[in-house]
């Protein structure tokens, strides 16, 4: 069996990373595999099981395969029988997840546990570990205390880390949440710490440590069977060291060992094919793949609603109101499920405008009744009725019609066309 350890900046239970989850259960041996979700990131939360009841369904409607939770939300309450039994179905499974919530109280219950050992056999005899967003920031022999510095404001500092990630054989704290742009007029890249207190968090680590950032909506895969590293998902995988750089973009296939390469001259780094690294000082912003494509179904919208076809309008609704479906198992930090309800209910005020005016283009309601009155009019001129065709045009004008004569004939328009 495959031996694989992955780890996602963002997006686990998001459409974004639905290809990445299948194809690593696919690759798990006999079906069906075996999967649990580790519930304690988020195990101190009070909607703690409605996010394991989202994940499950994740797993079965999107990925197409089941999840079991293994819970173990507390150490100290936890009884003997839900810690056994919590090991026992870690042990067993062939693919383990783990995901949002709370960097360092997820440390705190699982440092002084056999889970890491659990978890590092996994990693030596056969499996696949998926650690994403919260979890994954303790995957290396550091890890931050992201909450306690971006919320609370306590000093940055770090935590001691449970360093599974030692089997890639790379020395490095995880960053998930890289390219974070959510902070729009402030810095909250880097999983919300920003350049200034990174670089002062660098200086904290010892000289053999380096940083392994993964930006959000992207998975950095590590076959430890074959030596390679996998980069995919929307972003890229950052090796940073003493405030160097090297970007490795979604699609890069590379040797493990190609990750920690000397970033004093990046740029110049050799890397095989179909492996691109380049040099980049700064990653690029942080895109949010769901405002992304509200954003084109509100254009959709926008469109349709100018032009006043109602069909348009329905099926730019219906999009948005799918997409929310789609992404409703995802454990959204901020208020884009809101925006997106938003958007939709200022179309459904839009539509309701256009429902009260009639939204077919008046010209077009009247249109037979016009042409026939001008027909008529046409004829009463040829027999000399002029009056009578001077009064047709009149009624007309009275109702906002102006009609034009020329010697091709008369044409008439709509007051304000």
């Amino acid at each position: 069996m495959p031996r694989i350890l992955c780890i996602m900046g963002s997006g686990e239970t998001a459409p974004t990373m639905v290809s990445v989850h299948a194809d690593l259960i696919a690759r798990m041996g006999p079906q069906p595999v075996p999967a649990v979700l580790l519930d304690t990131p988020f195990g101190f939360q009070e909607n703690a099981d409605d996010i394991s009841q989202r994940a499950m369904a994740f797993f079965r409607d999107n990925v197409g395969h089941a999840i079991s939770v293994a819970t173990y939300r507390n150490r100290e309450t936890a009884t003997p029988l839900e810690y056994e039994t919590m090991l026992a179905r870690v042990g067993e499974a062939r693919y383990v997840f783990a995901g949002p919530g709370s960097p360092t109280y997820a440390l705190q219950q699982w440092r002084e546990s056999a889970l890491p050992k659990v978890l590092g056999a996994k990693l030596r005899e056969g499996g696949c570990v998926t650690f994403a967003s919260a979890a994954a920031v303790g995957l290396g022999p550091y890890a931050l205390t992201v909450y306690e510095v971006y919320k609370v404001g306590e000093p940055p500092r770090w935590l001691e880390g449970l360093d599974l990630l030692s089997a890639t054989g790379l020395r490095a704290a995880v960053i998930p949440h890289y390219n974070n742009a959510e902070g729009g007029t402030h810095d909250t890249r880097y999983c919300y710490m920003g350049e200034r207190r990174l670089r002062a968090l660098e200086e904290m680590l010892p000289d053999d440590v380096a940083i392994l950032g993964v930006d959000e909506h992207t998975a950095c895969i590590f076959d430890l069977g074959a030596g390679e590293a996998t980069i995919r998902g929307r972003g890229a995988v950052t090796w940073r060291h003493h405030g160097g750089s090297k970007r490795f973009e979604s699609g890069s296939v590379l040797p493990i060992e190609a990750l920690a390469g000397d970033v004093s001259n990046a740029g110049a780094a050799a890397v095989p094919q179909p492996a691109a690294a380049v040099e980049q000082a700064e990653p690029a912003p942080g895109a949010s793949p769901f405002l992304e494509e509200l954003e084109k179904h509100e254009a959709s919208a926008d469109q349709a609603l100018a032009g006043r076809d109602v069909d348009a309008t329905v099926a730019a609704a219906l999009a948005i109101d799918a997409q929310m479906h789609d992404w409703a198992a995802d454990t959204f930090d901020s208020d884009e499920q809101d925006r997106a309800r938003e958007t939709l209910r200022r179309i459904v005020v839009r539509l309701g405008d256009v429902a009260r005016d009639g939204a077919a283009d008046p010209r077009e309601r009247i249109a037979p009744v016009v042409d026939r009155v001008l027909d008529l009019r046409k004829q009463m001129r040829t027999e000399g009725q002029y009056a009578l065709a001077d009064r047709l045009r009149d009624l007309l004008v009275d109702a906002g019609i102006e009609v034009r004569d020329s010697p091709d004939g008369s044409t008439w328009h709509l007051n304000g066309d």
